[in-house]
């Protein structure tokens, strides 16, 4: 058997993907250990019995709202990826010298797993839990690419190999993918795996108001992610006129973590909430309004529910145009939107064909595509095609 540290960011939704595959490694009779700057976020989403190596991290801080495009994705990376990197490479390097893996897992935003790995010679996978850099997202871009490649060869220097050459968000061996090409479009690179959604059950607060559901209604769900709190009043408000003016036909669920909304009573039009069960009710809705995340974005289209979707900035304009390039969903503006441009997406993807099918046809490509049993495949052949040398024997 062997051992698989996976490094991770303290997000929830690049943390989420990885959960299923460590629980698959683990049934298979697989050490697996955990490197995170917040224990107690990844014991939340990983389960208490998760091992789990601390490390420095940073703050994200909050975000100028306006920010958008390349000066978003600059501000991200400059007062978040890199500084985290830096912070959590001591803590990834006492984690391999202690835990002593077969292979690392590196999320595709936590640089120090991959160029610590690097660095001592050990064989490392990318979870790819975005797909927003697959098919060229930055080709048209070419200032930016380079800028980015310029903070990556950097951020070596530091923490990483001074020779080498891999780019740390795609390993030269293994990058799993938890997408398909029926949404993320094609990428000739031999080395990805395209896996689809890992998708396991999350424990569900008791107390959900399941009897409050409609029947002969349809359902929406609306959420904006965890990392929008603040930065979605107007966008869920307008959300709400919409869905008040359909209310003899559509009830929605929404998201409002950051308590933007006036809170209602006795309300069976719209349900308002700090967090909701996001997984089982996407069993039971019919569409769903989202600033096109990732992770909110394929389990939609694993359960085939066709969407609306609104980008604030990141990946998520990339993620929101795979969306719409496949058919599964209509753009709208974020920032501009109206109750009645939103209720005009709301009803193409609730009552017009196209979207629906396409939805299901994605929902399809994703569950043939294997998700995390195929991810812990592929991790399984790494380790055994690897002749290592133990960490601590090998040259700084």
């Amino acid at each position: 058997m062997s051992g698989f540290l996976l490094v991770v960011p303290p997000l929830v939704g690049h943390i989420n993907p990885a959960v299923g595959v460590a629980a698959e490694l683990e049934a298979r009779g697989h050490r697996v250990a955990w490197v995170c700057p917040d224990p107690a976020l990844l014991g939340r989403l990983a389960g208490p019995r998760a091992r789990v190596y601390p490390c420095a991290g940073v703050s994200a801080g909050e975000r100028p709202a306006d920010l958008r495009g390349a000066e978003a994705l600059k501000f991200l990376w400059e007062w978040f990826l890199v500084p985290l990197a830096r912070a959590m490479a001591p803590g990834v390097r006492a984690a391999v010298d202690d835990f002593r893996p077969d292979a690392v897992v590196a999320d595709q935003q936590a640089f120090a797993g991959a160029l610590v790995a690097e660095r001592l010679g050990l064989p490392w996978a990318t979870s790819a839990t975005t797909s927003a850099e697959f098919g060229g997202a930055y080709d048209g871009i070419p200032k930016v690419a380079e800028w980015l490649r310029a903070r990556l060869a950097e951020l070596r220097e530091d923490i990483g190999d001074p020779a080498g050459t891999a780019d740390p968000r795609f390993s030269p061996r293994l990058t799993l993918a938890f997408t398909t090409p029926e949404l993320a479009g094609t990428d000739t690179r031999p080395t990805i795996r395209h896996v689809g959604p890992s998708i396991t059950e999350r424990p569900v607060a008791d107390g959900f108001p399941w009897d409050w559901l409609d029947p002969g209604r349809e359902r929406v769900l609306v959420s904006l992610g965890t990392a929008n709190a603040g930065a979605g009043g107007r966008f869920l408000a307008e959300c709400v006129a919409a869905i008040r003016e359909r209310a003899h036909r559509v009830q929605a669920l929404v998201a409002d973590p950051g308590g933007t909304l006036p809170p209602a009573t006795d309300d069976k039009d719209v349900l308002i909430l700090p967090s909701l069960p996001q997984l089982p009710l996407l069993e039971r809705v019919d569409a769903v309004i989202c600033h096109a995340g990732h992770n909110t974005v394929c389990e939609a289209l694993w359960h085939g529910v066709p969407l609306v979707v609104a980008p604030i900035r990141d990946d998520q304009p990339v993620i929101a145009g795979q969306v719409v390039d496949a058919g599964a969903g209509v753009r709208v503006r974020f920032g501009r939107v109206t109750a009645q441009r939103l209720g005009e997406a709301l009803d193409t993807v609730l009552y017009e064909p196209g979207p629906r099918t396409a939805a299901a046809r994605i929902r399809a490509a994703f569950r043939a595509a294997g998700g995390a049993p195929v991810a812990a495949t592929h991790l399984e052949a790494l380790a055994a095609d690897s002749h290592l040398r133990r960490p601590d024997e090998q040259a700084e």
